[in-house]
């Protein structure tokens, strides 16, 4: 009896913030792409942390000091698998950057091809808003979760837009800023296109994202993880998988130049 009454305190008082809101799911998440993207406008630059197991970095886990630009992500790589760079590697490595810092421009073409991922999570928010049936919000320890799945009416104008449809999950909204803090997604059943002879995604693909506050205005990646799974053209496999966390922000300059960011890194 007694846990019953807990449970059914909770979901009332659950109900009543979000009456209090006065916002339904489509409105918050309406108001939080419309921050995100403003945001976007006015992002800083951060020194930071990275531990990262991802095919980049061949199964390794790689902890890396990162310097972003406004071209790109200077890396420096400190320690593989937990144990610091040989001398000779960590020689190799001072050299690469040097190199980036003689030639930027070789450098900001290379990144260029890297933002594909920013620009997957931003196409995904986007979607959000008119691709998705949105269902909550559930009050959930200062934050709005919101879960997704796909609206049927809907149709996908790409095929990254095919899989991204695909998807069910949730997010965190922080109730104070409207700022996305959390996204999951899944994929419930396969996703194939052009009947599978193009490429098949195997259902239980997923992705995480998480974001804390760094400053007052400015949310950062925390944690980001990557399992998608599949098949295309000539049965090739597609197996993207990735773990990466972030931490110690540092807030940078602005106009900080690529060759800027390897004398940090280097100092």
């Amino acid at each position: 009896m007694r846990f019953g009454l807990v449970v059914s305190l909770m979901l009332l008082g659950s109900a009543a913030a979000v009456a209090q809101s006065g916002r339904t799911a489509r409105q918050i998440v309406d108001a939080m792409v419309g921050n995100e993207n403003a945001a976007e406008l006015h992002r800083g630059r951060y020194l930071y942390v990275s531990e990262e197991r991802s095919e980049r970095t061949g199964g390794h886990l790689w902890r890396e000091r990162v310097a972003e630009t406004s071209v790109g992500k200077v890396r420096m790589l400190m320690a593989e698998d937990g144990q610091p760079l040989s001398g000779d590697r960590a020689a190799m490595e001072r050299a690469r950057l040097a190199d980036i810092a003689a030639h930027p421009d070789v450098f900001e073409r290379r990144e260029l091809a890297l933002k594909n991922d920013e620009k997957h999570a931003k196409q995904m928010l986007e979607m959000l808003t008119k691709a998705f049936e949105l269902s909550g919000p559930r009050e959930e320890n200062g934050f709005w979760r919101i879960d997704f799945k796909p609206n049927d009416s809907y149709a996908p104008q790409s095929l990254e837009e095919r899989v991204l449809h695909g998807m069910a999950g949730s997010l965190l909204v922080d109730e104070g800023a409207t700022r996305l803090h959390e996204i999951e997604g899944r994929l419930p059943a396969d996703v194939s296109i052009g009947f599978g002879l193009v490429a098949t995604i195997k259902a239980g693909s997923n992705f995480s994202t998480t974001r804390d506050r760094v400053r007052a205005d400015e949310w950062k990646t925390a944690v980001l993880d990557t399992d998608i799974n599949g098949r295309a053209i000539f049965f090739k496999a597609i197996g993207r998988k990735q773990h990466a966390a972030h931490s110690d922000f540092r807030q940078l300059p602005d106009d900080i130049t690529v060759g800027q960011a390897v004398a940090l890194l280097l100092k």
